[in-house]
């Protein structure tokens, strides 16, 4: 199978390192509030009350990371952030005054919040063509697929080791970082941008901000980002508080997501790019399935079926739409923003894209709650209407992107590569 194949040196290196971080989080992202709880010893209210405020604070590191992105280069970047991932979970166990906890938790925000605009950055460094494509759908395959490997680790270590497991997932986590970033120094360093090349173009955020392409495109990403947290943030409740289905059946729903973006996500970008002949249009197809999954959980938030068979086959029907949507829309989405920031500011330009992912997630738990109290189908139309408009944003910003942006290159012949 060809996807399979590396087609760049240092791809196995790379996509070693991707897989063994999203396995590395997964061992405390589903149970963050309890894991710090077990390693602190501090109580579950004020844990989650620091994260929340670290969470926030570390925003404003992204912009920061980008500005280093294109100082320094992606991989130096990249290499500082797995080192402060893996130091700072390493002390955590260390963590049982408040104050450690807190500058912990700040670092390791920080370190969160930054790396996915880094990743971004090191894997346009490193790749053209549709091979961005490609490795967009491959990085979003290996996250789940690791974090569904990460979240049953945990589950073994909890189960043998009771708190204990805890701590050992804490330093599990820790290595897993400082494993990365050793697979990271056997990948190509980052092309070295000229002091010449600086001083003709140095950079700023006010040129992004005057690039009112890339920032329309932002904004369509921002909108279609609020329908990725539903599966997270929004359906768990209304499947329990809405449709009143048992509480041990909304993370079936979660687990059909993360299986077929594990499995299915490189074979279906691969034949995305057979089927549409922009990036654009692709993403705007994602957008359409995501409105179709919206307004069907709206529609079953009216009939509000009595048995629990029939609410459980509408909310996963409506989550395989979702998925698909997902599946079709990340890796277009992704790379258009890579192929359309400029090489030189890429950092810059990945940090403000990155802000739409970050942004999203961090407005809907309020939002998309509030809106459920009210009646439980107004957040999925507010969805739908979102996934809606940046579809047609997607559409119209098409015209504005140069073609060798918006099309899918075609792929040159080439002899897989004997990467490290």
């Amino acid at each position: 199978m060809s996807f399979l194949r590396p087609h760049f040196p240092g791809e196995r290196a790379l996509i070693t390192g991707i897989a063994i971080d999203a396995t590395g989080s997964g061992l405390y992202v589903p149970f963050s509030l309890v894991f710090f709880h077990h390693v602190t010893g501090l109580s579950l209210p004020v844990i989650g009350l620091v994260l929340t405020i670290t969470g926030l604070i570390a925003i404003g590191a992204v912009p920061v990371a980008g500005v280093a992105v294109d100082r320094f280069g992606a991989r130096r970047v990249q290499l500082f952030l797995y080192v402060l991932r893996g130091a700072s979970f390493a002390c955590f166990p260390l963590a049982a005054h408040l104050p450690t906890f807190a500058v912990l938790a700040l670092l390791t925000a920080i370190g969160t919040r930054a790396f996915p605009a880094v990743l971004q950055a090191r894997i346009a460094e490193l790749v053209e063509g549709t091979d961005r494509d490609r490795m967009q759908a491959l990085q979003r395959s290996l996250g789940n697929a690791g974090l569904g490997a990460g979240t049953l680790i945990a589950s073994i270590l909890i189960a043998v080791g009771g708190d204990t497991g805890y701590v050992i997932a804490a330093f599990v986590n820790a290595g897993s970082f400082f494993l990365a970033a050793l697979l990271a120094l056997r990948t190509p360093p980052s092309p070295v941008v000229s002091a010449k090349a600086r001083a003709e173009n140095p950079g700023s955020y006010r040129l992004v901000g005057r690039d009112r392409p890339f920032l329309t495109l932002v904004f369509a990403n921002f909108l279609m980002a609020l329908g990725y947290t539903s599966l997270t943030v929004l359906l768990p409740i209304y499947s329990t508080d809405w449709l009143h289905m048992p509480e041990g059946l909304t993370g079936t729903a979660f687990l059909v997501n993360t299986v077929i973006c594990a499995t299915l996500g490189v074979p279906v970008g691969a034949l995305v790019r057979t089927r549409f002949s922009t990036r654009s249009r692709a993403a705007a197809g994602g957008a359409a399935m995501f409105v179709v999954a919206f307004l069907g959980q709206a529609a079953l938030g009216t009939f509000r079926p009595e048995h629990v068979s029939l609410a459980l086959a509408g909310v996963i029907a409506c989550v395989l739409v979702m998925t698909a949507g997902e599946l079709v829309h990340s890796p277009a989405s992704g790379a258009l923003s890579q192929a359309a920031a400029p090489p030189e500011m890429r950092g810059r330009y990945m940090a403000a894209f990155q802000l739409s992912w970050t942004l999203a997630y961090a407005l809907t738990p309020s939002l998309l709650t509030s809106l459920l109290t009210v009646d439980g189908r107004l957040p999925w139309l507010l969805l739908a209407a979102a996934a809606l408009l940046g579809g047609v944003l997607m559409m119209r910003v098409e015209r504005s992107l140069p073609d060798d942006v918006v099309r899918y290159p075609r792929p040159a012949p080439s002899k897989p590569v004997t990467a490290a």
